[in-house]
């Protein structure tokens, strides 16, 4: 749970002499991220366990690590908050001239399902310059390889890509100045699509990560096999709702 301040503290000038009236307060809410579970559990018998060359229990909680990790990715982006996090793109949104708290605010390219075909990488620049400086300074875009490929073939004035690829390997490709990182989770450009964010995603999205992954191994429950009982306690929700803005493909 983490409170919030809705309204902030009444201010006011006056002059040396003045009378000073009582302000007004701040006034707190209160915003939760309940923890969700997270769970698998393979089997494998316990000959397997025993004649196997290689370490069959490191092998299976790796492959489950790798599934929790997929599984949180998409809940982390599109999940619907019912016994999984809430994805930053299942919450209300709002035409960002209109903005208020409670809801992520949206650009839209002005063409249903598609950039405009004059000048469409000015819709990226206002979707920057939608997000205050505080937030922008460690802005990252999120989009798909679908939508990825299309922005890569923009292009500037003098026929430069847009698009910089990592200047070392491992590290992140650049897009107008700013990071960008591809998540498979995003939706396609489509009309109507909310397909590209930007934004702060570090103070904008909260991830509530209770102790890690935990495995427990039952050889007795379904014998001759044994199980591997594995859980996660994770949940997420946005926590600053300025910090991230949406690109809507539509009119």
């Amino acid at each position: 749970k983490k409170p919030f301040a809705t309204t902030g503290a009444g201010t006011g000038w006056v002059g040396e002499a003045a009378e000073r009236p009582q302000t007004t307060t701040p006034t707190l809410a209160e915003l939760a991220f309940p923890t969700m579970e997270l769970y698998a559990m393979p089997a494998a018998t316990q000959t397997l366990l025993d004649d196997t060359a290689v370490n069959i229990d490191q092998w299976i909680a790796e492959e489950v690590r790798l599934a929790f990790a997929s599984q949180e990715g998409q809940a982390f982006v599109t999940g619907d908050g019912i016994n999984k996090p809430k994805g930053f793109l299942a919450y209300d949104t709002i035409a960002n001239a209109s903005w208020e708290f409670g809801k992520l605010g949206f650009l839209s390219t002005g063409v249903a399902g598609a950039f405009p075909a004059a000048n469409p990488s000015d819709k990226l620049i206002d979707l920057i310059y939608a997000v205050k400086a505080g937030y922008r300074a460690n802005g990252t875009f999120v989009l798909n390889r679908s939508t990825q490929a299309t922005v890569r073939k923009m292009k500037d004035a003098d026929g430069q890509y847009l698009w910089q690829p990592a200047a070392q390997p491992g590290g992140s490709s650049s897009l107008l100045g700013f990071p960008v990182v591809e998540s498979e989770d995003m939706p396609d450009v489509a009309a109507n699509s909310l397909s590209v964010a930007f934004g702060d995603f570090q103070r904008g999205y909260l991830i509530v990560d209770r102790i890690g992954i935990s495995v427990l191994r039952d050889p007795y429950s379904a014998k001759p096999y044994v199980l591997f009982y594995t859980t996660k306690r994770v949940g997420g929700g946005v926590q600053d709702f300025e910090a991230i803005k949406l690109l809507k493909f539509a009119v």
